[in-house]
């Protein structure tokens, strides 16, 4: 195979398929715990606090391990470290349904974490080697449309599970899904030639404690945890962090990829994302309260009413993707948080008592924007970085990504305590700022050195 010229067909299909059922399932599977926690709670004998461990040890597991596990895609290849991370993703499935207590529940979700961490980590740099440059914003695009789908079906899936099963029923199913991707992947997924780096595993737990300790703290920020703590968790992630980037500085492939964030045009792209993710997890989080408190309406009506975003994104980030090989990221990436951030004012602005329709088309044209602007960044992400360090651009978009929805998730839970009455719509123009900051970031990639590397 020639690696500058991508998979041929229909090897091609077969891989991006492999690709897409990880993803499929590692969205899947954040999104169906969220919906049947109390079911969870009341089955296991837990309190509703404790029970959201089942969410938050999958989440910080990913956090934790998406570069170190990225880093070593460069170096042992990223298609020993996807389906590694798919089979571990899949036995700790089984281990979740045969769990029978909350402790052993957690568990088993942490393993599953590292193993989703696995599957996201290197997911766009197989990308990259499955499609030819000319052709790789339709390959990143496909990305979006999977998990834009999953968004939309998770909760619907769950629901029908819960309604025909029992819980343990949400993460058995993804056996045989794995498993036959598993298959699958080992004759389709291609092989990539890593560096000899040696691997620097005290990196690699400076990395999880400073993200972990920050996660901490800023979920902590949000939840109400008493102040004198949050601030020793930030210290201690700011000291470890100082001496954590003074080690990768002095290394040719680090672990937390310096080397490319000295590159301005990924650098952007980078600092788009987070500040765009943290608009959507600002959205997502605070409208169901504005919706159901605010106007009254039925948890049905709040489901129908915020489909419309990940919705359009499936028609439209196939559209941007194709764009995207011909025009301009800065650009696409520009317009598109201009169009997200107006739609977020408009939702902000919609008034006391607003019909489904004036939620429905404000939410369809915030998708539209996010839509048109993600993948054109993922692609510029990705070109951007060398073909050798595609695991930790690929890393590192996976990183923006969580990031920012952690800090947007706080940020709600800050404004939500500080102002009960009014939060969900301040948090609705917070979003907005976002949004609008993210597009001025997008468009300096069309400026100077960053317009010079965009290819």
């Amino acid at each position: 195979m020639d690696a500058e010229q991508g998979l041929p067909l229909p090897q091609r299909y077969w891989a991006i398929a492999v690709v897409a059922l990880g993803i499929t399932l590692a969205v899947l599977d954040s999104a169906i715990a969220n919906v049947a926690l109390p079911t969870i709670a009341r089955t296991l004998d837990a309190t509703p606090a404790a029970s959201i461990w089942v969410v938050n040890a999958y989440q910080l597991a990913i956090t934790i391990s998406l570069l170190p596990l990225a880093s070593l895609g460069d170096r042992i290849g990223y298609r020993r470290i996807y389906l590694g991370g798919l089979a571990l993703f899949t036995l700790a499935s089984f281990g979740c349904a045969l769990s029978g207590s909350l402790t052993a529940l957690t568990v088993a979700r942490v393993v599953q974490g590292f193993g989703a961490a696995g599957i996201m980590s290197v997911n766009t740099a197989l990308v990259r080697i499955i499609y030819p440059p000319d052709q790789l914003g339709r390959g990143v695009s496909i990305n979006a449309s999977v998990v834009a789908i999953s968004s939309v079906i998770g909760p619907t899936v769950a629901s029908g599970v819960l309604a025909i099963a029992p819980w343990p029923w949400l993460f058995a199913i993804n056996v045989p899904i794995g498993l036959a991707a598993l298959a699958i992947g080992m004759r389709a997924l291609p092989r990539n030639p890593g560096h000899r780096e040696p691997y620097d595993f005290v990196s690699a737990l400076m990395n999880a404690l400073v993200f972990g300790l920050a996660i901490t703290a800023v979920d902590g920020l949000g939840q109400g945890e008493r102040r004198p703590y949050v601030i020793a968790e930030l210290a201690a992630a700011g000291v470890i962090g100082y001496f954590f980037v003074k080690r990768q500085l002095k290394q040719s492939a680090p672990l937390l990829p310096v080397d490319l964030m000295r590159i301005p045009v990924f650098a952007l792209s980078i600092a788009t994302s987070f500040c765009s993710f943290t608009a959507q997890m600002l959205t997502f989080v605070s409208l169901p309260f504005l919706l159901q408190n605010g106007f009254g309406m039925s948890q049905v009506e709040t489901g129908f009413l915020m489909t419309p975003w990940p919705l359009v994104i499936v028609f439209v980030a196939p559209v941007a993707g194709m764009l995207a090989d011909r025009y301009s990221a800065g650009l696409l990436g520009g317009i598109g948080l201009a169009i997200l951030s107006a739609g977020l004012l408009l939702l902000a602005t919609v008034g006391a008592h607003p019909e489904p329709f004036d939620i429905a088309w404000r939410m369809a044209l915030c998708g539209l924007g996010f839509g048109l602007f993600q993948s054109p960044n993922n692609r510029q992400m990705l070109s951007s970085a060398p073909r050798a360090r595609s695991g930790g651009a690929s890393g590192m978009l996976g990183t923006a990504r969580l990031s920012g929805q952690s800090l947007g998730a706080a940020l709600v839970a800050l404004v939500f305590g500080l102002a009960p009455q009014h939060g969900a719509i301040i948090t609705l123009f917070m979003a907005a700022a976002f949004a609008a900051a993210a597009a001025v970031v997008s468009l300096m990639r069309l400026t100077g050195k960053a317009a010079a590397q965009t290819l």
